[in-house]
């Protein structure tokens, strides 16, 4: 559903009456694929120059999203992604690795936070922070880093595409589609998928 910035500026339009300056939206890109890392944007927009057609980023085309990406990066006051690997989410399991890569990018932002918004996930953070169900939906700032996150994630499926070409990465970026659980089947697991993902499609024994 197409939004005018002005939908989602709720929460940012209170926290700006509260005084908090530096307000960052936080969300992840790549929890669900089979393959690659999981990527997580922090965002500090400058909220007196909202960008008009920032929204969720999975209701943005491909093309959208890089134009919008582009803006965000070049206005934000600030922006930090961050990413980790396949393997560590094995070892540390998902909801973990994406904390731990929400964490990194929080903490490489300058200047510092006065508030975060979260989309979902909560932090333990030392600054103020609110995790919002459904965030990239209904705040402006997580919104934003919901697309830096997906693009730049997408760019590294892509690269990766080219050096395991019988996957398809290029399409499907990862996610478990049919073409690509079958190429799973026939080629084995690669190295950048997530073997803790795979017990299903290949058995306990097999990955």
């Amino acid at each position: 559903m197409k939004k005018s910035v002005a939908d989602l500026f709720r929460y940012e339009t209170e926290l700006l009456k509260k005084g908090y300056r530096f307000v960052v939206g936080v969300d992840e890109a790549g929890r669900g694929p089979l393959a690659g890392p999981v990527a997580a944007a922090a965002c500090m927009p400058d909220l007196s120059r909202p960008i008009e057609g920032v929204n969720d980023s999975k209701q943005l085309t491909p093309k959208k999203r890089k134009e919008l990406y582009e803006r965000i990066v070049s206005e934000a006051v600030s922006y930090k992604v961050a990413t980790v690997s396949n393997r560590v989410i094995d070892e540390i399991n998902i909801l973990e690795a994406t904390k731990n890569a929400m964490t990194e990018a929080v903490e490489s932002l300058f200047p510092l936070p006065d508030y975060v918004l979260l989309d979902a996930v909560k932090l333990k953070l030392p600054y103020p922070s609110l995790a919002v169900i459904h965030g990239d939906a209904l705040s402006y700032s997580i919104a934003a880093a919901s697309i830096l996150a997906k693009v730049e994630r997408d760019e590294a499926m892509i690269k990766y595409a080219e050096i395991y070409p019988e996957y398809g990465f290029e399409s499907h970026k990862g996610y478990g589609s049919v073409h690509h659980i079958e190429m799973i089947k026939k080629y084995g697991p690669c190295p950048i998928h997530r073997l803790s993902f795979l017990k299903n499609i290949l058995g306990e024994n097999d990955v």
